[in-house]
């Protein structure tokens, strides 16, 4: 494959969104997530700016998961919910509002898809499933809290958080 193909593969995350959805936005950095030893899925975040580490959720960004296996849509929205209750106590209200809006989210996902969440600081989140709008949760803490999953200090994989900060 030659270097503007690859170029091409690598900016699809966006690229297939409406220019001004994305403009200024680059590719910024890139993990792997694995769960014992096997690729789960690889992270990048796309911002105009580098993300603090202290001030992210602050700042408008894009965090795509291309996935490397199959997994359930429902299993998906109820392990991102276990995550954000690690950043602290979620009440039971907001936590079944939330479940359902990652529910209608995120859908079963083959290897090769791709699922990419907008972050707008102070309005919420959008999500992206093979560059399509799949879902819209207007709530601020909602996506502070869902973004945090990878990026907050109380994140499950601290190496993660480490390379997707760079």
């Amino acid at each position: 494959m030659d270097r503007r193909a690859l170029l091409g593969l690598l900016a699809w995350p966006l690229a297939a969104q409406a220019s001004e959805e994305w403009a200024g936005f680059s590719a910024r950095s890139r993990a792997t997530m694995r769960f014992f030893g096997l690729r789960v899925y690889d992270a990048q975040v796309w911002s105009a700016t580098p993300l603090s580490a202290e001030g992210w959720a602050q700042q408008p960004f894009a965090l795509s998961l291309s996935y490397h296996r199959r997994l359930k849509g429902d299993e998906i929205a109820k392990r991102s919910l276990v995550e954000m209750r690690r950043q602290g106590p979620i009440p039971d209200a907001d936590a079944a509002r939330w479940l359902a809006e990652m529910q209608a989210a995120f859908p079963d996902v083959n290897e090769g898809d791709r699922i990419t969440g907008r972050h707008e600081p102070g309005q919420g989140a959008r999500f992206f499933v093979n560059g399509r709008l799949q879902r819209e949760v207007r709530e601020p803490a909602f996506a502070t809290r869902f973004f945090g999953i990878w990026l907050s200090p109380q994140t499950s994989e601290p190496g993660l958080r480490e390379q997707l900060l760079r």
